[in-house]
């Protein structure tokens, strides 16, 4: 096929070199035998140079299956290492699994052991970042870090720190320690105080109350609980060593101290009232005052008619009592018709009695209107938090709290206010009766006394 394809190559060969040739045959002299030669040697180097290139292309093909059969030969020798890379691969790790079978098997209760020492770590790690002690030891913790969170075996040493840790823990929680620390302010400065440690409880310095925050530092509290609390924390920071002196303490490690610090104090109970608890207030000190007043003045009074009872023979105007027997002396009451001497004893007698019962209608209004106060206070208050739902919803209970404490404080302060005043109300209509019953009986004496000396 390919020899086919070069003799028809090397025809038209020919055929184009003697056209090639033909013009110069024309310019010549028409030698035919002399142009058939040039024609044939013309045809002989075409077919030369046609050989050459069928050798060269055949020399070239035989070339590149050699190559091909070269890189299908370095193709066998990678795959069968490949294969062989493979084959030791799995065998490693067959021998891996082995050994850790074989460790497993060696270390048996140790890993345990181990579990159990991280989790301990881990266990007193978090109780003591809430402690009060790690406030003086901070470093330990550090060393509990390192034993929860490592994963291979501990070593000796720091086995030995962590029971030494442990038993530090449970022996100063038994004790009452005064150290030196950084301790920070209300307003956020630090400073360098002298601080009294009782166990993990409750620590104190210069009379106030501290607490651990997150990142281990002494806060003293914003809110100090009350005086009394404030007191004992002063007493202990100031005996001496080795005495006996009582000092409260926060089991629950400062959540206590700071509810207690945070309950509002009776002003600030008062002032969640707003304007109407303190109309109430306003309302209830008047008519205690008034009651007091008045109270006061029916117990003198009583006073001066009991020994005015016992003198009657000297009637003094400073009581109702002696009014009553100057105005039916001898001298001042000169007709003896016993109808007009009793009218004007009860005259006297209702003359001293708006005096005797006086303040008892307007403390008994303070006291009807005092409760009707709160309930307006309850109102508003319900009012308000009914606004703040409405505004911002229910998620968040600190928004309603306002409304809710006016609501609930209004309603105690106008008991608070009527209690009182009802009792010193009866209490003066008590006395009031009482003394108006002995000027009536007075009278009634006088009036008596007056008939057996008609004629």
């Amino acid at each position: 096929m390919i020899r086919a394809s070069w003799k028809t190559a090397l025809g038209w060969a020919g055929v184009i070199a003697l056209l090639a040739v033909a013009p110069q045959l024309g310019a010549q002299s028409p030698d035919l035998n002399a142009l058939l030669r040039e024609v044939e040697q013309a045809a002989r180097q075409g077919g030369e140079i046609n050989r050459e290139r069928e050798a060269r292309f055949l020399r070239d093909r035989s070339k590149q299956q050699a190559l091909l059969r070269e890189a299908e030969a370095e193709q066998k020798q990678a795959q069968a290492r490949i294969d062989a890379i493979r084959k030791r691969f799995e065998a490693q790790q067959q021998e891996i699994q082995a050994l850790k079978t074989q460790l497993r098997d060696n270390v048996g209760e140790l890993d345990q052991m181990y579990a159990g020492i991280r989790q301990t770590a881990s266990d007193l790690r978090s109780t003591a970042s809430e402690s009060l002690i790690t406030a003086q030891t901070p470093e330990r913790l550090d060393l509990l870090d390192r034993l929860a969170e490592r994963s291979e075996l501990p070593e000796i040493g720091d086995l030995e720190a962590l029971w030494v840790t442990m038993l530090e823990q449970a022996v100063e929680a038994g004790r009452s320690v005064r150290f030196d620390a950084q301790v920070v302010r209300p307003d956020g400065v630090g400073q360098t105080q002298s601080v009294v440690r009782v166990g993990p409880f409750t620590a104190m310095s210069d009379g106030e109350y501290l607490s651990l925050d997150a990142d281990g530092r002494l806060v003293a509290l914003p809110q100090q609980p009350s005086w009394g609390w404030a007191r004992t924390a002063s007493a202990f920071e100031a005996a001496d060593p080795g005495v006996v002196v009582p000092v409260m303490i926060d089991p629950s490690r400062g959540t206590l101290l700071k509810v207690e610090g945070e309950r509002p104090d009776l002003l600030e109970r008062i002032r969640q009232g707003g304007a109407v608890g303190f109309l109430i207030l306003v309302i209830g000190f008047i008519g205690i005052v008034i009651a007091l007043v008045q109270w006061r003045y029916l117990s003198s009074a009583g006073g001066r008619m009991r020994r005015q009872q016992a003198d009657r023979a000297h009637p003094k105007p400073n009581n109702p009592l002696g009014r009553l027997l100057l105005t039916f002396s001898d001298d001042a009451a000169p007709t003896d018709d016993p109808e007009l001497v009793e009218l004007r004893l009860s005259e006297a007698v209702l003359k001293e009695t708006p005096r005797i019962e006086r303040a008892q209608s307007l403390v008994k209004l303070f006291a009807a209107v005092a409760p009707l106060l709160g309930l307006l206070g309850t109102v508003t208050g319900m009012i308000a938090t009914f606004q703040a739902i409405t505004v911002f919803g229910t998620g968040d209970p600190k928004l309603m709290a306002g409304g809710i404490s006016q609501a609930l404080v209004t309603t105690v302060l106008g008991l608070v206010a009527a209690i009182p005043l009802l009792f010193l109300n009866s209490l003066l209509v008590a006395r009031a009766k009482v003394l108006i019953q002995m000027l009536d009986e007075e009278s009634a004496v006088m009036l008596a006394d007056r008939m057996e000396r008609q004629p």
